[in-house]
């Protein structure tokens, strides 16, 4: 009953509602999961595609190289490589203390998004700031899932690229370029939607351990302190708000399909 009118219990710890501790953290794991899954898209996808048009080439084996130290490494280890190299060693990156520096405040809240609210109010020294402290926990998260994306796009585009239908756009005389992703990458795209899925769920377990080395005040570094606590009613609130993102995205990618492939709207 509780549960149907939003009601998910308080936290022992702070005295504050779940609801509201969740509802104030998400927007701050959701951009850093976000732009983690971006980065890994932007880069694992033209990487996988070369990989599988220039086979046994060094952008194959580098791709190979990638995708092994992306499952190779835990996460929070990588987290604490990049701290230790572009913060303390080089001094590139600003100390990993949340969100925000210091000497910044938050933007007026309408996402709860730094990065688009900065840019609503009109404020590019704060969107900098916002962008420079999350790059290395997005970066983090995209070298945990680059490995996933390019091995399905490497392995998706040399199964299409072998197909008829290729051959025959070859035969035809159309240039490389369209042959690739006007015919081959299109078709070769709903497997590697299917992995994004998969690879999203993988984000929000590494999503905790990655707010705990950069001190991101994110709904996982909620539930890792709520659980040493033993409050448990905060861990059954993230818990629920993962599942109920869970269904939500694999829901989306169901309709990504249709749009993909009309051959999925035709079948349904």
């Amino acid at each position: 009953r509780d549960l149907a009118r939003g009601d998910m219990g308080s936290a022992l710890t702070t005295g504050q509602p779940v609801a509201a501790e969740i509802s104030a953290r998400l927007p701050a794991s959701a951009e850093l999961t976000l732009l983690g899954l971006i980065f890994s898209v932007a880069i694992a996808v033209p990487l996988g595609v070369l990989a599988a048009t220039r086979p046994n080439s060094l952008i194959d084996h580098a791709c190979r190289v990638v995708s092994t130290a992306g499952v190779s490494l835990p996460v929070f280890f990588t987290g604490l490589i990049l701290v230790y190299v572009f913060y303390y060693q080089l001094g590139w990156a600003p100390p990993p203390l949340g969100r925000l520096d210091v000497f910044f405040s938050p933007p007026p809240q309408v996402t709860g998004f730094y990065l688009i609210d900065s840019v609503i109010a009109g404020d590019w020294g704060l969107f900098r700031a916002s962008l420079n402290q999350l790059i290395l926990p997005a970066l983090t998260l995209c070298i945990f899932s680059l490995a996933p994306i390019a091995r399905m796009t490497r392995a998706s585009m040399l199964a299409v690229l072998a197909s008829d239908f290729v051959r025959t756009a070859r035969a035809s005389g159309l240039s490389p370029f369209t042959v690739i992703y006007t015919y081959a990458f299109r078709n070769a795209m709903l497997p590697v939607v299917t992995t994004l899925g998969m690879v999203f769920s993988f984000l929000l377990g590494a999503n905790v351990l990655v707010e705990k080395v950069f001190a991101w005040p994110g709904i996982g570094s909620y539930a890792v302190e709520a659980l040493i606590a033993s409050d448990f009613a905060p861990v059954q609130g993230f818990v629920l708000t993962m599942a109920v993102m869970y269904v939500a995205l694999n829901l989306l990618i169901d309709i990504l399909y249709g749009l993909i492939d009309p051959r999925v709207r035709i079948e349904a």
